[in-house]
């Protein structure tokens, strides 16, 4: 081979170390910022849908930085667009923005006071899921990009999401409404990405292909009986009885009723709602829970079987059981494109090294980027954030008062998600 087609061969190698050098640096350089955003944005939650202080921060940094920026999808959704300097794929970065009613525990000095209306009271409110890492990453990912526009052989979608916590009783979730008015397209996203803080080593990055986090569906059952004097069972039909037994009939779906074989599932009542006195059998009883697969068919089965094992376990004892499974407001599990995350594991290898990259195990969270991976290649991953020092098996988990995030694992975020991107559109020219 003459001295020509080396260089040629060589050529692509040159240039992507080039860039990933530059990736390097440029988060370097914005670190201290992507802190700050992050402790701003813990101080001021917003609840599902309320998200404005949020959405008008990371709009204004956007269109700071040239993005053709886009407000207001999805309610409170923010999408910016960024054109590279060369042709090549478009690649998307997804952070979800809002908050919970939690009230803070954390007695940090940027700790968040503040408090807002939910389920018709007044709560507290907390970045208690890490929601405000997730927006502060991105937004420095979509720093790094812009700053080095003219080098990238594609387009990059940034999209800041509402709702991920609250679709509950509304009939969408932040993602699925987004991707209804058009999130994907305009220009059409090849492959999207997003991450998760969670409990675990500070900048150790965990990701699995297929099967990774489960699908989650509202259940509520509604018994309904004959209301009777508690000393005269008898003289009514106990919907309370009835509903103790369906709750523990409803463990057989998962042991005796649908294959568990590499596929967990779970059903768990959460809430009880029944009666006002002591010695009063009540007409009706109402229950909530949640139901969570890893399978589309095992989804459906437990639908069917849920409402089936409710429906008559309160007939045979003369009530009736009104079963709702709210699909329409549930998502589906999280699934990696294994494709795709087998050719971006390098990457997070590189960014994390080798001794800080792990395959996860499935886990029972769920996750609306689900409603993005149904369309498009999706790839969801774990960063960990818990604080050097800490007992890893007794840490405060996600949606927890006590919740917190180490702001030296920011740095590996900004790094991954702007690896991802670079490394995607040079395999995908």
């Amino acid at each position: 081979m003459n001295k020509c087609g080396v260089l040629i061969l060589l050529l692509p190698g040159i240039l992507f170390a080039g860039l990933s050098e530059r990736v390097d640096k440029l988060a370097d350089a914005v670190e201290d910022k992507v802190i700050e955003w992050r402790h701003d944005l813990h101080q001021h939650p917003e609840l599902s849908n309320q998200e404005f202080r949020t959405a008008a921060k990371v709009a204004n940094h956007l269109k700071s930085l040239g993005y053709e920026v886009q407000t207001e999808v999805a309610v409170t959704g923010v999408v910016g667009v960024l054109k590279g300097g060369k042709p090549g794929p478009v690649v998307a970065l997804r952070a979800d923005m809002d908050g919970l009613p939690v009230t803070e525990k954390t007695g940090l000095p940027y700790a968040s006071t503040v408090k807002a209306e939910y389920g018709g009271k007044e709560v507290g409110v907390m970045h208690a899921c890490g929601h405000d890492a997730h927006v502060a990453i991105t937004m420095g990912a979509a720093e790094v990009l812009a700053n080095m526009r003219n080098e990238l052989p594609g387009t990059v979608k940034i999209i800041f999401q509402p709702a991920e916590e609250g679709a509950w009783p509304a009939t969408v979730w932040g993602a699925q409404q987004m991707i209804q008015q058009g999130v994907l397209q305009n220009p059409q996203v090849d492959a999207i990405f997003g991450l998760h803080v969670r409990p675990g080593k500070s900048g150790a990055i965990l990701v699995k292909p297929g099967p990774f986090m489960a699908s989650s569906d509202f259940l509520r059952i509604t018994v309904t009986g004959k209301q009777t004097h508690a000393a005269i069972p008898w003289g009514g039909i106990d919907p309370i009885t009835i509903s103790a037994q369906i709750i523990l009939g409803l463990q057989t779906v998962a042991s005796r009723q649908v294959d568990i074989l590499g596929s967990p599932s779970i059903v768990s009542i959460g809430t009880v709602q029944a009666g006002e006195r002591n010695n009063i059998i009540p007409d009706q009883v109402i229950m909530t829970g949640t139901i969570r697969t890893f399978d589309h068919e095992i989804r459906s089965a437990y639908h069917e079987r849920v409402t089936r094992t409710a429906e008559k376990i309160a007939e045979s004892a003369g009530a009736t059981a009104e079963v709702y499974i709210g699909a329409d407001t549930g998502y589906s599990p999280t699934i990696n494109h294994v494709e795709l995350t087998k050719a971006m594991t390098p990457t997070l290898q590189r960014v994390a090294g080798k001794e800080n990259l792990f395959e996860s195990t499935m886990t029972t969270l769920a996750e609306d980027f689900s409603f993005f991976q149904k369309e498009i290649p999706g790839m969801f991953f774990f960063l960990g954030v818990t604080p050097p020092g800490r007992d890893l098996l007794n840490v405060a988990a996600n949606h927890s008062p006590l919740f917190l995030v180490d702001d030296a694992a920011m740095i590996t975020g900004v790094r991954a998600m702007s690896h991802l991107v670079v490394d995607y559109m040079i395999q995908n020219q």
